[in-house]
């Protein structure tokens, strides 16, 4: 239950849980104690000198008044010093426990393969991780507090019932059991459909967040009103869905209102009854009728606190979901040596989950210190390979090994501390251009980020930017060229200064003349280094020490350049196709 598993979460809280709880306990009943003063007042109006004050030592009518006025203040003092320190305390946990949540369910998130954010869309991960906890956050900022106060309020009245006349106090808790049977049964009937409004939201949230990231090519296809029309139809079903939940939910409180007349009108009569034969005094009656109202009237509340309570208990089920998610490839603990770096496949095969096999058997050494490229058609594998070194996923069969070491007997995080990749799909974050710069290596100066620009052949168009390194860049880098954000991700990649670097079609958005810049730039970069390059283009990898060929998950040929010319196989083909020479 979502309940158990909540609490179970909050162990470290449970301090604060206990203090916010008695807060709210004591609060509740000094929010109960006004009747009996009224009752005692009515009792000194009506008796004097006999009233039940007078037996305390007080005997003037006056000065009994006098009393009451100062426990009156008391009373209400205490009431709002303690309603203080509950919405302080309550509010306070509230904020700790959506902060912490959120940072353990991203931490966590963070943690899961790359195989799992292939089957989850990132607009239903973000309304988990915004929509969810806030929801929590929002039970537990005041439907926590009420459901306390209630429990407190039966108790207290009940008790001061039974006391003054059991049969008033059956009468007036007469519908009370009818309340909690309607409270549960109207949760049992209306989790589900809260679940499915949750689900709905993600869905939503997840189709906007989709659309405003592909802008783009919706205007460029002059899409508007197509998508207009497919947010309407989900925003449409979670309509429909919080439609259900909202009429199930305010059909509650009118049922709990007629059955609290029952018990009003109970204690009314058949307390007015025993005061009017003299059986019961009138001050008693007083404090039973007032009572009656507090005790039955918050349950009222009730349909809007359970209301709460369910979609806290959908949100959280959905969160907690998130941190019993484990990562399915476990490193192991041994450290990634920092001397030059060979990878070595032995047989490696690999499929994606639910797909046909893509790498089939392979067979190759990136030499350290070298440079060695994988060629090939697309959907070869290319880009897989990279993406089994840095264990993003796992190969099926075979053995990955860095300079001799199982790659399965690696630190995952010390693997990729010594490699930096540059991704043909280049990300950058919303903020500055130094901020990108520096994201493998926080504490870079100014002028090893300029280095590392001019190697990438981007200091020069930095340098041109109003704000230079501290130029603003937009939401995945958005306000750059497309060969700029490459340019950039490549000098991200060259700072980082690891022994192993991977370039994944790293120049494929920029000009000739830029690439062929770079490319004397890598040159450089790659003395001493690991370099495994993926590339289309075979001009930019004809000078690597050792090129991998491959085709439909095959490796076919291997070699350096003029030795796989001499084949005339797969690799002098391409080279024919792409330069329109003839090889010799």
């Amino acid at each position: 239950m979502a309940l158990s598993r909540l609490f179970q979460y909050l162990r470290n809280e449970k301090q604060a849980v206990y203090r916010a709880s008695f807060y709210s306990i004591i609060n509740k009943i000094a929010d109960i104690a006004p009747p009996f003063l009224i009752g005692i007042a009515v009792d000194v109006v009506v008796k004097k000198e006999d009233s039940i004050l007078a037996g305390f030592g007080v005997v003037d009518p006056f000065q009994q008044l006098i009393v009451l006025s100062i426990l009156t203040v008391v009373v209400w003092g205490v009431e709002s010093v303690f309603e203080y320190l509950l919405e302080s305390d309550w509010r306070n946990l509230a904020q700790r426990v959506q902060h912490n949540l959120r940072l353990d369910a991203y931490r966590n998130i963070q943690r899961l393969d790359m195989s799992w954010f292939s089957d989850r869309k990132s607009g239903r991960l973000g309304s988990i991780l915004n929509d969810d906890i806030n929801q929590l956050e929002r039970f537990l900022d005041g439907g926590a507090n009420d459901i306390i106060q209630v429990g407190t309020t039966v108790v207290c009245v009940g008790a001061v019932f039974f006391y003054f006349s059991p049969v008033v106090a059956l009468l007036s808790f007469l519908p009370v059991p009818f309340i909690i049977w309607g409270s549960f049964a109207f949760q049992k009937r209306i989790a589900p459909r809260y679940s499915d409004v949750r689900e709905k939201a993600s869905q939503t949230l997840s189709h906007l967040a989709n659309n405003i990231q592909g802008m783009e090519t919706i205007k460029s296809f002059t899409a508007e009103e197509q998508e207009v029309k497919r947010i309407e139809s989900h925003s449409r079903h979670y309509l429909e869905a919080n439609s259900g939940a909202i009429q199930l939910s305010a059909l509650f409180s009118p049922l709990i209102r007629m059955l609290i007349v029952i018990g009003f009108t109970g204690t009314l009569l058949y307390g007015g009854s025993l005061c009017l034969d003299g059986k019961l005094e009138v001050g008693s009656y007083s404090v039973l009728v007032f009572l009656t109202q507090r005790l039955l009237w918050p349950l009222t509340r009730l349909g809007r606190t359970f209301d709460l309570f369910q979609r806290a208990m959908a949100s959280a089920e959905r969160i907690l979901d998130i941190l019993l998610l484990h990562p399915s490839i476990v490193g192991g603990e041994k450290k990634v040596s920092n001397n030059p770096i060979s990878i070595t496949f032995s047989d490696v095969s690999f499929a994606y989950e639910g797909r046909e096999k893509l790498l089939h058997e392979i067979s190759f050494t990136a030499q350290a210190g070298k440079t060695t490229a994988i060629v090939g058609p697309t959907g070869a594998g290319k880009s897989t390979i990279l993406r089994l070194i840095l264990r993003f996923y796992q190969e099926n069969a075979g053995t990955i090994t860095l300079s001799g070491d199982d790659i399965q007997s690696l630190d995952i995080t010390s693997i990729r501390e010594h490699m930096a990749l540059v991704s043909q799909h280049v990300y950058l974050f919303d903020g500055t251009i130094r901020e990108n710069l520096c994201y493998g290596r926080v504490d870079a100066s100014l002028e090893e980020m300029r280095e590392a620009a001019r190697a990438a052949e981007a200091d020069a168009f930095i340098m041109s930017l109003p704000d230079g390194y501290d130029t603003q860049i937009g939401e995945r880098g958005q306000k750059l060229s497309g060969g700029q954000r490459q340019r950039l991700a490549l000098a991200r990649a060259i700072l980082k200064q690891t022994p192993v670097l991977f370039l994944d079609e790293a120049t494929s958005a920029v000009d000739n003349e830029t690439e062929a810049a770079i490319q004397r730039s890598l040159e450089r970069i790659a003395q001493d280094r690991t370099v495994l390059v993926i590339a289309h283009r075979l001009s930019t990898i004809r000078n690597a020490h050792h090129i991998v060929v491959l085709d439909q998950g095959r490796v076919v040929e291997a070699g350096n350049h003029e030795q796989l010319l001499k084949e005339n196989g797969l690799y002098t083909r391409l080279w024919e196709v792409q330069t329109g020479e003839q090889a010799r």
